[in-house]
């Protein structure tokens, strides 16, 4: 059976850990875990159903019962962004997803917290004492059904239009299992494709595509429905293929505290994309100057 997941965590675990091809690394926090995932060969990303390069999940309390009040989680998000990008140069991050639909807000609900910096230049920079900050634009783009424009095409322009020297693409995730839900934050250096986890088969958007790095953030925000159903009822696998046979659109299950998972991750996300870009800057004076 092929399970939907955007955790390359999950593939590690399906697959197992010693598959050759791909290193495992896991580090223990006061209050979160990380555990890293590098596809190193051609072979085991296909076995493992995913680009290669570096997948690094951390693991926090529950977002519906815990609110990252100091900052730690966003610090180690942010640490874990930043050894992904390049040390300078500008940086494009694309918050995507559809803001209208809960579950797939998480991008545009995280750009709207992130700070853009391109335009402040010259003596308005520097009377404003941000005339040391990296240059950081911010898009929101849309889904291909409101817009008529397929995401992947409009980061291409943005991108030959301003050249930035990065992107972080931010989207909502799929996950195989419901524990990982509302607890659980990937940050890959191999791009993304923009609603793989849930069937839909978007342009991928990664270096190769667009020119320069794309690391992406995401946030499981969904699990896949046919696999749920079969650890719920016990399902055999020919029961699984028949299931999702009778259905044109992928089965997805979310949670009742959609709303709130999503508040709060967006704003861990956001956070540490601040801080990744622009670590002179402290927590507080981005939220005094993001109000």
């Amino acid at each position: 059976m092929m399970y939907r997941t955007d955790l390359a965590v999950e593939a590690a675990q399906r697959f197992g850990e010693n598959t050759q091809g791909i290193a495992v690394h896991h580090e223990q926090y006061p209050r979160h875990a990380v555990t890293t995932v590098e596809i190193l060969t051609p072979e085991a990303s296909k076995t493992m159903h995913k680009p290669q390069g570096k997948y690094c999940t951390l693991h926090f309390p529950p977002f519906s019962d815990s609110i990252d009040s100091d900052g730690e989680g966003a610090e180690l998000a942010a640490e874990k962004l930043r050894e992904m990008l390049p040390e300078t140069g500008s940086v494009l991050v694309m918050g995507l997803g559809n803001r209208e639909l809960t579950a797939d807000a998480l991008g545009p609900k995280a750009a709207e917290k992130i700070l853009a910096t391109r335009h402040i230049r010259g003596e308005v920079a520097r009377v404003s004492g941000l005339d040391g900050l990296r240059a950081v634009s911010v898009c929101s783009p849309g889904v291909l059904g409101t817009t008529g424009i397929e995401s992947a095409e409009i980061l291409q322009a943005l991108v030959r239009e301003i050249r930035p020297d990065a992107v972080i693409a931010i989207d909502a995730l799929a996950a195989m299992e419901l524990e990982r839900m509302g607890c659980t934050l990937q940050i890959a250096d191999s791009g993304i494709a923009p609603g793989s986890g849930v069937g839909n088969h978007r342009p991928r958007l990664d270096q190769e595509t667009l020119g320069v790095p794309v690391i992406a953030i995401g946030v499981p925000t969904v699990v896949d429905g046919v696999t749920f159903a079969a650890g719920l009822l016990r399902l055999e696998e020919e029961d699984c293929e028949q299931l999702r046979s009778l259905h044109t659109t992928p089965l997805t299950v979310t949670v009742r505290e959609i709303d709130l998972m999503i508040a709060r991750a967006s704003s861990i996300i956001a956070m540490a994309v601040n801080r990744a870009v622009n670590p002179q800057v402290s927590r507080g004076e981005f939220a005094a100057l993001l109000n």
